[in-house]
């Protein structure tokens, strides 16, 4: 397999949009087009492809995200569910739910310590063994998406985008904007 280094940099939808903005409004700025639509175009090509992949492994990205948050939490893989909602950036509400149904499937168990006080959300063998699975799923198709990258250059790509999102989330906060919110994407 070629890697995107050696391969001709075709212009694609991003270039094509850029340069119609250049052409209709000419001295505006448009090079953020360059990033931010591939961005977007990458997002939901990669989300459509995890959604076909936990498709196959009959688990939902919801669900997934809660016991991929709770198995990396070490053992015993057990957390409150104000850690759940904070980790996987969703409201307390929406952990609830998750929780529920995870529960239902006999993935994770509820039980409070001491009693009557917190409530901690437990990953069951049930749970460690579906999230085991899926991740390992997961992770080599995402692999094989990003190999027309060298070694080298996947991890210039993650080490800008670091950089990147993390000037976009400051700016974001300037304007009230404090998180993506439900991403359902964090393995």
């Amino acid at each position: 397999m070629s890697t995107a280094s050696e391969m001709d940099p075709t212009p694609d939808a991003a270039d094509e949009i850029e340069a119609a903005w250049q052409r209709e409004r000419p001295g505006t700025s448009t090079e953020s087009i360059g990033i931010v639509t591939r961005v977007w175009q990458l997002a939901k090509l990669f989300g459509e492809d995890r959604r076909r992949v936990l498709l196959d492994s009959d688990v939902d990205s919801a669900t997934l995200d809660l016991l991929s948050v709770l198995r990396r939490s070490s053992p015993p893989y057990s957390l409150t569910t104000r850690e759940l909602a904070r980790l996987t950036l969703v409201t307390a509400g929406a952990i609830s739910q998750r929780v529920a149904r995870a529960e239902r499937e006999g993935l994770v168990e509820r039980h409070t310590e001491p009693p009557g006080r917190s409530v901690y959300v437990t990953l069951t063998p049930a749970g460690h063994a579906l999230v085991e699975q899926t991740v390992d799923r997961v992770l080599e198709r995402e692999l094989e998406l990003v190999s027309g990258l060298s070694e080298e250059q996947r991890a210039q790509l993650a080490s800008l985008l670091r950089v990147l999102l993390a000037e976009v989330q400051s700016r974001c906060d300037d304007h009230g904007v404090s998180h993506v919110g439900d991403v359902g994407t964090a393995l």
